[in-house]
């Protein structure tokens, strides 16, 4: 029920906030307010602030095989990263990946539909035939980039966010790939 009265709170609030940790915390906030009723002390509020602030240093976990597979791709295609949030957040979580050296451009959007990825292709000059998503999210990585006539790749993850999950996605028009690992393989594999 807890979890439920947080995440309508985050949906509330993404309009608000955006995306990423501190707009999570000032969700969290929120709730806890409403569900004790304005009766949540300083001290919890601090406790909550310092939770957000544990999370947003936290040391960044690479999934299985991306540094590898970035390697293989690196040089043979232009490596874009895009990604939504908290535009410092996001930037000091690529600085403290160690990835940032693989990719030669990054964008910070605050959401990731078709007008977002519109504007980035053509701040790149890329046709969307000529571009290729990969990403864990149907909902923000597949879709729209293949409503744009672009190509996609779904890497999906045991723990994506709730938000980002779709109901009855049309899987033919998109590859699914059990890890990133095998992305240097399937390239290889489709016609270009």
């Amino acid at each position: 029920w807890i979890q439920e009265r947080l995440f309508a709170t985050e949906m509330r609030n993404l309009s608000h906030f955006g995306y990423g940790i501190k707009s999570f915390v000032l969700s969290m906030i929120e709730t806890a307010v409403e569900l004790t009723e304005g009766r949540v002390t300083g001290p919890e509020i601090q406790a909550i602030v310092d939770l957000g602030r544990e999370m947003l240093a936290h040391p960044v976990e690479l999934l299985p095989h991306v540094e590898e597979t970035l390697g293989k791709l690196q040089g043979r295609y232009r490596l874009m990263l895009i990604t939504k949030g908290d535009l410092l957040d996001q930037e000091a979580k690529l600085a403290r990946s160690g990835l940032d050296a693989f990719f030669q451009a990054v964008e910070v959007v605050s959401e990731k539909d078709e007008a977002a990825y519109r504007a980035i292709l053509a701040r790149h000059r890329i046709a969307p035939s000529e571009f290729l998503m990969v990403g864990n999210s149907v909902r923000s990585d597949i879709l729209p980039v293949v409503e744009l006539g672009g190509r996609a790749v779904h890497v999906p993850y045991a723990t994506t966010w709730i938000h980002e999950h779709v109901e009855d996605a049309d899987t033919s028009r998109f590859a699914t790939l059990e890890h990133l690992g095998l992305l240097p393989e399937w390239l290889e594999a489709v016609p270009s």
